[in-house]
């Protein structure tokens, strides 16, 4: 073989090789994303509990401006300043995970998600039967319309207190909601999220009882 002909042979070789390589590696690639963890359907758990934890934090991050605009205590706008700023970010990563999962930001009753789960069960629910909206209202632990107008109308101690009260039980309601998609749930990111909120709100919840005792407020 003359050597122009052996230049050819060698460069059809290594275009061989490098065409192999690279279906080989984009086999490997597509096998890889084949293999990788599904993403939530609208009827997870994960869904339910992004869609539902965005409505209830947009109430509280309401809540926490209105007494943050008005206390003269500071520690009570400290509080609400951190309970804004991070459900408001939360928020806003909840809602970016129905956008990358490819699912609506609305879907289903409230909290039906949750049926399976041990707190479902302690709130009787049974995934077939909506909750009317006062059902609705009290198992998420939310401010009906009159509490939310005096909240805004209230002034000093007495607001503070107020503020206290409904974001106590605001909170509490919502451990369970975090407690049921660390069961149901699987997605390690919505996990991890709703491990961190469970132990926000926990705290939050003790700090706010001894405000709550600092401020002599009355019994709920």
């Amino acid at each position: 073989m003359t050597e122009a002909p052996r230049r050819r042979w060698v460069a059809m070789l290594l275009v061989a090789v490098a065409v192999a390589a690279v279906a080989f590696a984009a086999g490997r690639f597509s096998t890889f994303g084949a293999s990788g963890p599904a993403l939530p359907t609208t009827d997870s758990a994960e869904a339910g509990f992004a869609r539902d934890m965005q409505y209830h934090h947009e109430q509280a991050v309401d809540m926490a401006m209105t007494i943050h605009r008005k206390t003269a205590d500071d520690e009570i706008r400290a509080l609400a300043y951190d309970i804004a700023t991070g459900q408001a970010a939360q928020r806003g990563e909840m809602f970016d995970w129905l956008v990358k999962w490819g699912l609506p930001q609305a879907g289903g009753p409230a909290m039906a998600w949750m049926a399976a789960s041990d707190a479902g069960h302690d709130h009787g629910l049974t995934g077939t039967e909506p909750l009317t909206a006062e059902e609705e209202r009290e198992a998420m632990g939310m401010a009906s319309a009159a509490e939310l107008t005096a909240l805004a109308e209230a002034e000093g101690t007495a607001a503070d207190c107020l503020f206290l009260s409904l974001m106590v039980r605001h909170h509490e309601a919502a451990i369970p909601m975090t407690e049921a998609v660390l069961e149901l749930g699987s997605e390690p990111r919505t996990l991890a999220a709703a491990a961190r909120m469970r132990e926000a709100q926990l705290f939050e919840i003790d700090a706010m009882t001894a405000a709550q005792q600092r401020l002599g407020c009355p019994a709920p």
